[in-house]
């Protein structure tokens, strides 16, 4: 049988697994999808993602592919890898798509959100799922330091140690803040992100809603590019890959 690639859209609650990568000794989404694709076809493949996804964060739409000889239909693999992966991870849909797609490299453009619960109260149902700060946040002044990121910039501040990329130039196309309920949600989409950088810049936009920094300092930490100047790293659990576009490369 000819090998044929198939995309994954997948859907998973990140707090329980240690990132997406595979790891030894800890579970990790990577490793459930490939035993999944095991059980199922007998065949064991290398699953690649769009990018990794840290431990405890979550994904409505992490995009992955992986090539196969097995018989079965391309829109059949999410139906039968979803009766045996575990409840904490689903494959939204499959397809096939052409030999040259990449789940990382064909990417374009990928949106992340991340869920802020403002209220004085904690929420124990949404203690994996958002970040809790009792303090009132002024969402205007966040939105205001959420307009600075939009365009072609140096991230370097905003990017945690432990990376071995060399250029930290992105793209942001779209930077905002919404209030829904008693949660403040944070929406970007660029053409790629370095790692952490939505958990610092998040970090960053909780300081100035909290009064501490001002929005304007945002045009200033990507002139002196160092992350020591940026604020906090926001904690994993409110972070979510929401989408991953590919153009007209699928």
């Amino acid at each position: 049988m000819p090998l044929k690639r198939i995309k994954l859209v997948i859907e998973y609650d990140g707090s329980f697994f240690h990132g997406w990568q595979i790891q030894k000794n800890v579970i990790t989404v990577q490793e459930e999808i490939e035993k999944a694709i095991f059980r199922i076809t007998g065949e064991k493949v290398s699953v690649t993602g769009s990018g990794r996804t840290d431990a405890g964060v979550h994904a409505y739409g992490q995009t992955a592919h992986f090539d196969t000889e097995s018989k079965i239909p391309a829109e059949k693999f999410s139906e039968v890898l979803n009766t045996v992966l575990p409840p904490s991870v689903a494959i939204v849909s499959s397809r096939e798509v052409s030999a040259d797609f990449h789940a990382r490299f064909s990417a374009v453009k990928k949106t992340y959100k991340y869920k802020v619960l403002n209220r004085p109260v904690r929420s124990p149902i949404m203690e994996k799922r958002a970040w809790h700060i009792p303090k009132p946040l002024d969402i205007k002044s966040m939105n205001k330091a959420a307009s600075y990121f939009i365009g072609f910039h140096d991230f370097t501040s905003f990017c945690a140690s432990g990376h071995s990329v060399t250029d930290f130039e992105r793209h942001i196309y779209h930077s905002e803040w919404t209030l829904e309920d008693d949660s403040l949600v944070y929406t970007v989409s660029g053409n790629g992100f370095l790692y952490n950088m939505v958990r610092i810049m998040t970090g960053t936009m909780v300081e100035v809603g909290l009064n501490k920094r001002q929005a304007e300092n945002i045009s200033e930490l990507f002139e002196k590019k160092d992350r020591r100047l940026a604020g906090i790293t926001a904690p994993p659990q409110g972070l979510y890959l929401w989408e991953v576009f590919y153009g007209n490369s699928e």
